[in-house]
């Protein structure tokens, strides 16, 4: 059964206020004060790219995009918050087929490389503590961009960007997390994110068989969060802030079989789901890709922000932490 990785105390550098230099690795290393100051600079760039104003506040800085898994919107968004700020990347996709891994270098090896090459690191991989692996030997900041079923924490500040500009704060909400709450690092993430404020109770709805472990739900809840399981739609509370779809990952999975009957066995978000259990105020997130978590019915509805707003804060997001790390802001 696959488990949420727990990091022992003081194995992360917490950020304390202090970006530069550090790695991010987890939403363990941030405080609410640590989220609220990526949000101010975030606003920031959202007006630069707004007003299409040039930037060179990343000019000579050269970062490595090392992604031993497929992406897309991740990938392209880091590219692009490093190019609108006058950077530059180094664009690694699948290393272990194009690069000195398939010779038979070692991970670290390929990160030390890299590492020497560039002002910062940001890295994609199937492996879950991969990004705390790299970190242990880079001499350059490493951004976990995904490591197997364990944390996406970018992911998260741009989750929680969305949702605190659409409800002024991220105290006292409610939200439904529904699809594979067992195998997505955006709801380890997410979950890990909304815990470090008063008051908020999140509903996971999921296959059985997707459900968190029994000791990953226990931790989680230790963090002062109510969570609640629901096993169906008409569990679905109607005062929910925010509703958060995410796929099944099928490349978590031992077979295509298994992943069938878990798709079959999941939910979606259609019209009449949203007119039966959802509100005006709400809003409809999904991290991407979209594989059977909502109707594209829904899109045109003005609570689905997931190809407008909450695409776009992935940018804003990465562009402010690019330069709170690297030291230019």
């Amino acid at each position: 059964m696959n488990q949420v990785i727990t990091h022992p105390p003081g194995s992360l550098e917490l950020i304390s206020g202090d970006f530069k230099g550090k790695d991010i690795l987890s939403l363990d290393q941030f405080s609410a004060a640590d989220l609220y100051r990526v949000f101010a600079l975030a606003r920031e760039m959202k007006e630069l790219v707004l007003a299409s104003q040039p930037s060179q506040l990343l000019a000579g800085q050269l970062v490595a995009l090392l992604f031993y898994e497929p992406s897309s919107r991740t990938f392209g968004s880091f590219a692009a918050a490093v190019k609108r700020l006058g950077g530059q990347t180094l664009d690694i996709q699948n290393p272990e087929v194009v690069s000195s891994v398939w010779k038979g270098e070692s991970f670290e090896d390929t990160i030390s490389v890299f590492g020497a090459y560039t002002q910062a690191i940001v890295l994609r991989h199937p492996l879950p503590g991969a990004a705390q692996r790299a970190a242990e030997v880079a001499n350059v900041p490493v951004i976990n961009a995904g490591d197997g079923n364990n944390e996406h924490p970018t992911q998260t500040l741009l989750d929680l960007f969305t949702i605190y500009e659409q409800f002024g704060r991220l105290d006292h909400l409610k939200g439904l997390l529904a699809g594979d709450p067992l195998n997505s690092r955006t709801l380890h993430s997410l979950i890990r994110g909304l815990a470090l404020f008063e008051g908020n109770t999140v509903y996971l709805l999921s296959p059985e068989a997707l459900r968190l472990t029994r000791e990953d739900l226990l931790a989680l809840r230790s963090r002062g969060i109510e969570i609640v399981e629901i096993h169906s739609e008409r569990e679905i509370p109607t005062d929910c802030h925010f509703w958060y779809w995410t796929r099944i990952q099928k490349e978590r999975l031992s077979s295509l079989d298994e992943y069938q009957q878990l798709a079959a066995a999941s939910f979606q978000v259609t019209p009449a789901l949203l007119a039966e259990r959802a509100n005006r105020e709400m809003i409809l997130m999904d991290p991407l890709p979209r594989v059977g978590t909502i109707d594209p019915a829904v899109d045109s509805d003005e609570r689905a922000v997931y190809l407008r707003s909450q695409i776009r804060n992935g940018l804003y997001t990465r562009m402010a932490l690019l330069a709170l790390i690297l030291g230019k802001a």
